[in-house]
């Protein structure tokens, strides 16, 4: 059993960084950012791990480093899987927790979506960032760090 939770956060491309940091601040957990070395990342008095640019190499990074109970915050559908697999709670910029119930259709959804790509089709980029969006976040993020934080 896992006796701390740990944020680890795949940092390129995350919107939330910094709420995401300030909220687990708030719960005593620490946190950890991982991003390549095209994004190079820091905050104060937080870790950051930085790896060489490649096709998932900030994924695999993560995943080593993960442990049952801890918290991962990605967008990215495939990261998330796995980390469900290691026992992680995962939570997207959107608020939008990934799960055992969910995650077969998302994942359905990426292939669907890469398959009209590769195909010649295109497919709707991300809508743009809302309020809305920040708060449902904020507020399964939270959820999330108490359930983690209770487990303990």
């Amino acid at each position: 059993m896992n006796l701390t939770t740990t944020l680890l956060i795949d940092a390129d491309a995350c919107p939330v960084l910094d709420k995401a940091l300030f909220i687990s601040s708030q719960y005593e957990i620490e946190s950890i950012l991982f991003c390549d070395t095209s994004h190079s990342i820091q905050r104060q008095g937080v870790k950051t791990v930085i790896v060489d640019k490649g096709m998932d190499s900030v994924d695999f990074k993560l995943l080593n480093a993960l442990s049952k109970g801890d918290i991962v915050i990605t967008q990215d559908y495939g990261l998330g899987a796995m980390a469900l697999a290691k026992g992680a709670y995962v939570v997207n910029q959107n608020g939008l927790q990934m799960t055992s119930d969910n995650i077969d259709a998302l994942l359905n959804q990426r292939h669907m979506s890469a398959q009209i790509r590769r195909a010649g089709g295109r497919t709707k980029g991300p809508k743009k960032r809302t309020q809305e969006n920040n708060l449902a976040f904020e507020l399964k993020f939270r959820q999330i760090c108490e359930q983690a934080v209770a487990k303990r």
